[in-house]
């Protein structure tokens, strides 16, 4: 787009929405437009790092599973970073599998929306991945700040969402195993959850 006309619409911001079922495609390209963003689509992995070279990305949305990869979007997380795109990442999931949002996590995505979700739940999320950068460190910060943890629960906290395991865990803090499944149940406790799963969901899908 020339400079000229980018300066003469300085609030609308381009969001690249990368999802392989058209109708779902279209609906929520519809509904992004409506709340006054440029919609730029893919169906996949390629189309999307093609939009990347021809257009400034001002967020990022890509679902996890398309056309019969489960990994495709998360492998698009890395080749966007790579091609230098440093826009916030909304990331797309069931939270079915923990190594995929590890994955999701430790490649910057800024926000991970569960399955099934609105319109209205997707505005939401772009405008928190657009507030909170390419990280996630903000909205950690606010959940596991307002649960009251100890410091040592904070700790563990932080390994579950990095995708450890409680062995892991003991390993980094230096405890044994069982202390650290007590810190969990804790943790779990004050935050509201009774599993990691919840406990993603809880921090991230807001």
């Amino acid at each position: 787009m020339p400079a000229r006309a980018r300066a003469e619409r300085p609030t609308t911001r381009t969001v690249l929405l990368v999802e392989d079922e058209p109708d779902t495609r279209e609906i929520l390209c519809r509904a992004l437009e409506r709340a006054g963003y440029a919609c730029l689509t893919a169906d996949g992995p390629a189309s999307a790092l093609a939009q990347a070279k021809r257009a400034a990305i001002d967020v990022v949305v890509t679902d996890v599973v398309m056309g019969g990869d489960d990994r495709a979007g998360l492998n698009l997380l890395r080749a966007l970073r790579d091609g230098g795109v440093d826009a916030p990442l909304v990331v797309i999931t069931a939270f079915a599998d923990v190594e995929k949002v590890k994955f999701a996590l430790n490649e910057g995505a800024a926000h991970l929306l569960e399955k099934p979700f609105g319109a209205a739940e997707l505005l939401v999320a772009i405008e928190r991945a657009s507030l909170h950068g390419s990280r996630t460190t903000p909205t950690v910060d606010v959940v596991l700040g307002r649960a009251g943890l100890t410091e040592k629960e904070r700790l563990v906290a932080e390994g579950l969402l990095e995708g450890l395991t409680a062995a892991e865990i003991a390993v980094r803090q230096n405890n044994s195993e069982k202390t650290i499944r007590q810190h969990v149940t804790q943790v779990y406790a004050k935050c509201g959850v009774t599993s990691r799963a919840e406990l993603f969901r809880r921090v991230y899908a807001r």
